[in-house]
């Protein structure tokens, strides 16, 4: 999950029954007889893992890039505070999102990401935790100069969490809060006004702007900290990743995906807000940006399976995907997956922005008819690689190297 609790690690039987608890009704199949891969089996597998770390070293890469230019346009909104330099501000985030959501698909298996997830992108958070200006009677961290004179990143780092899971002090929501604020327009994202940072040395508008550098600044580390497990031609964790037996890291791979795929994207991200109609169940839900972020997710899925990802700069990694190495075995299977991910992708992507307006009304709202059928899509898909996974008799349990922070 994205909500602070330890990622979820489903054998192939549990994944099959989280997919029964969001409602698919596909019958399991029976498996095929456990056998050892062939040759041309295992030469697809080790083509298919390759590209597959490739994408991540690129895909993280360019979150890193999106994080620092963000961090600029924050350095220059800051200097000279105005509503021009606001919305620049607000747009580099909102480009910063595009490749980090893609990567999200290489978590839920103790890979890198897992081990500094939590303060990248938890949600939702309790905003008041991070500035609350005494309402109900509490500080927030912005507010309580004294018990906090200096905003550093290793202070956000620490009250992370701190106080349950939604005391979240870090990462692309706390950011994204800080630049819109709170959500109470049914119209638009939050209105958050440029001058909450104009003031003198000392008050809250230089205190929200400290806050702001420190978490943008902690942001950066934590994600160059990612990137660089995945860099190529190093002792890291992609080396050790690709040194596993072909079908152990292919069954890492394939937890990845089905984990965002069924009780991640399906279940987190658009059954419970779909069940709640709650706008605190919205992943974005400051800048109302939750639609690009779940497109995102499933393009990522897809980028894995099919062995691309189109970097920010325009540059294309190609080469054999996850779905490639299925086909080595089940050219049908195969088949179905790779229609399957087309679909989700086409049906996420028809949602109607703003999310928190597409999860209201009646069961026949046109967004929730929407909603409803990226569910369905979703569904089918996390079924088929449901199957997979008990097909190919994937060692599904955690069994990735480990590598020290």
């Amino acid at each position: 999950m994205t909500r602070r609790c330890k990622p979820v690690l489903p054998s192939a039987g549990t994944l099959v029954a989280l997919l029964l608890a969001l409602g698919c009704q596909r019958s399991k199949p029976e498996p095929e007889p456990k056998r050892t891969p062939t040759a041309v089996e295992t030469a697809a597998l080790r083509a298919s893992l390759s590209t597959y770390a490739e994408i991540a070293e690129s895909a993280y890469s360019d979150a890193v890039s999106g994080a620092r230019a963000l961090e600029q346009s924050v350095a220059a909104f800051l200097a000279t505070p105005s509503a021009e330099g606001l919305v620049a501000a607000r747009n580099a985030w909102l480009r910063a999102r595009h490749p980090y959501q893609q990567t999200e698909v290489f978590r839920f298996y103790d890979g890198p990401i897992d081990r500094v997830e939590l303060r990248i992108n938890t949600w939702p958070i309790d905003e008041g935790y991070v500035e609350g200006a005494g309402q109900s009677g509490k500080l927030g961290i912005i507010d309580d100069a004294k018990r906090y004179p200096d905003l550093t990143q290793e202070l956000l780092s620490d009250l992370n969490g701190k106080e349950g899971e939604t005391s979240i002090s870090t990462g692309y929501h706390v950011v994204e809060f800080l630049l819109w604020g709170k959500d109470q327009r049914a119209d638009g994202p939050g209105d958050r006004p440029y001058t909450d940072y104009v003031g003198e040395p000392g008050d809250a508008a230089s205190r929200r702007g400290r806050y702001l550098r420190s978490a943008v600044a902690l942001l950066i580390h934590d994600l160059e900290q990612v990137r660089d497990a995945w860099v190529k031609d190093r002792d890291n964790y992609r080396a050790k990743f690709l040194a596993l037996p072909p079908s152990e890291a292919f069954g890492l791979a394939i937890k990845g995906v089905g984990s965002l795929s069924g009780p991640e994207l399906g279940g987190e991200r658009l059954t419970v807000a779909y069940e709640t109609k709650a706008q605190e169940n919205e992943h974005s839900c400051f800048s109302d940006n939750t639609v690009a972020d779940l497109a995102d997710d499933a393009l990522g899925i897809q980028n894995a399976c099919l062995g691309r990802y189109q970097r920010s700069n325009g540059a294309s990694v190609e080469g054999p995907g996850l779905c490639d190495a299925v086909a080595a075995r089940s050219p049908a299977l195969a088949a179905r997956l790779r229609q399957e991910i087309a679909a989700s992708v086409a049906k996420v992507r028809a949602i109607p922005a703003p999310f928190d307006q597409a999860v209201l009304g009646g069961d026949g709202a046109p967004g929730r008819v929407a909603v409803q059928a990226a569910i369905a899509a979703l569904q089918a898909q996390t079924s088929t690689l449901a199957e997979l996974a008990a097909a190919y008799d994937l060692r599904l349990a955690p069994s990735t190297p480990r590598q020290r922070p």
